[in-house]
């Protein structure tokens, strides 16, 4: 069967595809258990356009649950957690693990790294010097918050610190998964061309900041910066925008101090305890 929500094929046993590392299960994944069933009975049925729209509010309504849980656990840690989102090959690890170094020493950091296969990125992440558990989604396209609340279980929530989650390289399905996150960061490469806040307005829309990454490449690539912010604004007035390259350095203290705003503003909004 079908994702209700992108496309991506789902079987009923998924939930044995979608695993921590070391082969522990990260527990239900959206198109598990229940919501696998209740989806084969509407592919059976011939699903159509109500039904579809019943399922994916079952889903997301299971999901927001889970990620409203997941949300309590981190403010009572007092750590602000950041889930950052693009397309695979944007620079999310590169990113992550610059950022790691820079905040050696004044803030702990922890990150939880979701991918298909493998625990290469989480390797890099440990490298850096922060703590990191990897989350293998099998067939599955992003994370769900079941999935982030069992990673919690094992890399525990900064005390007063940093939490970053990597989401799966998508475009399209993490934008709608509440994860319990405080902020949504979407990053585009200069590589990939402005017209992609036209072409994937949801994952734009949810974000709270848009990073254009790989600032190095520009004179090398036809991608117009200015357009590619007004398409940006035109699917979400307002949206604050960062341009960063990793190899030169250019635009990382402007990373970094939003990341302290985003610190700053969320205890003062009691988002989190001070």
């Amino acid at each position: 069967m079908m994702c209700t929500i992108c496309g991506c094929e789902a079987h009923a046993d998924h939930e044995h595809d979608t695993l921590l590392e070391h082969g522990h299960p990260a527990g239900d994944h959206v198109h598990a258990g229940e919501d696998a069933l209740r989806l084969d009975s509407v592919h059976a049925a011939g699903m159509d356009g109500a039904r579809t729209v019943q399922v994916e509010r079952d889903i997301l309504s299971r999901n927001a649950a889970f990620a409203a849980a997941n949300r309590r656990r981190l403010q009572a840690a007092g750590c602000l957690t950041l889930n950052l989102m693009s397309s695979p090959g944007a620079g999310k690890t590169s990113l992550l693990v610059s950022t790691v170094g820079a905040l050696a020493g004044r803030s702990t950091v922890g990150v939880i790294e979701g991918d298909q296969q493998t625990s290469l990125d989480a390797q890099r992440i440990r490298h850096a010097g922060a703590q990191a558990v990897q989350i293998n989604t099998g067939r599955g396209c992003h994370l769900d918050a079941h999935m982030v609340g069992h990673a919690l279980d094992r890399i525990g929530p900064p005390q007063g610190g940093l939490l970053f989650i990597e989401n799966v390289g998508n475009l399209v399905c993490p934008a709608a998964f509440d994860l319990g996150e405080h902020r949504k960061v979407v990053l585009l490469s200069v590589t990939e061309g402005e017209d992609k806040p036209l072409k994937y307005p949801h994952m734009f829309a949810a974000a709270d900041l848009l990073l254009l990454t790989k600032l190095d490449l520009l004179p090398h690539v036809d991608f117009d910066m200015e357009r590619c912010i007004a398409h940006a604004h035109r699917v979400r007035s307002g949206l604050e925008v960062l341009a960063v390259s990793v190899r030169t350095g250019a635009g990382l203290g402007d990373w970094q101090a939003w990341i302290e705003r985003q610190r700053a503003a969320a205890v003062e909004t009691a988002v989190l305890p001070r």
